[in-house]
């Protein structure tokens, strides 16, 4: 079963005796606890549907960052230089996102994400933990991650101006748009040849 399945069935089980949601062996808060129940306009419902949809893109985000860096810091070949410093852009990009999101959720009166594995609960993006991975492939496949990425904040994006949160559309259109821009730029490397 993949993540986005595993997420899906938290979603749709029912409360055990704690007031929490059971799936797969693994809990999670039904409700915002009390002290964190920030107030707003929306209703629970709502805030509970942009938290599910805004928390696996901070997730990923997390996933993405790692993987970024992994390769700026693994990077070889004879593109070195430019490789090694645009990762380390692309990077600081992804991470920029993080707080900004997850601050949006807690502003709405919504919970984000509380660990190391919280990320893995719910980030749809492969971890890497090859010991070498060649320029060009590893170009792919931030391509890809990022691809995935952008399509993930352009759902949320719908789901935040169906609700009519118009903050959470803007900042997650910011994010794309800075998503797009790492996409074009890896697209562009990959048109070349010897990415090596």
């Amino acid at each position: 079963m993949s993540k986005n399945s595993t997420q899906v069935t938290l979603t749709r089980t029912a409360k055990n005796g704690n007031g929490k949601v059971q799936s797969n062996g693994k809990t999670s808060p039904s409700t915002t606890p009390r002290q964190l129940a920030t107030p707003t306009d929306f209703n629970t419902e709502d805030v509970r549907a942009i938290a599910e949809a805004v928390n696996p893109i901070i997730a990923d985000s997390f996933a993405l960052y790692l993987k970024t860096k992994n390769f700026h810091w693994h990077m070889s070949g004879s593109h070195f230089r430019d490789y090694h410093l645009l990762l380390d852009e692309q990077a600081e990009s992804i991470f920029a996102s993080i707080d900004d999101l997850a601050e949006r959720i807690r502003k709405i009166g919504g919970t984000t994400l509380r660990s190391i594995s919280h990320v893995s609960q719910l980030q749809t993006i492969d971890d890497d933990n090859a010991d070498f991975v060649a320029p060009g492939d590893m170009i792919a496949r931030l391509l890809d991650d990022n691809r995935k990425m952008a399509k993930a904040q352009r759902e949320a994006l719908k789901l935040a101006d169906y609700k009519g949160d118009a903050p959470t559309s803007d900042l997650l259109q910011q994010i794309l748009n800075e998503a797009e821009r790492r996409i074009w730029f890896l697209f562009e490397i990959t048109q070349g040849e010897n990415n090596t």
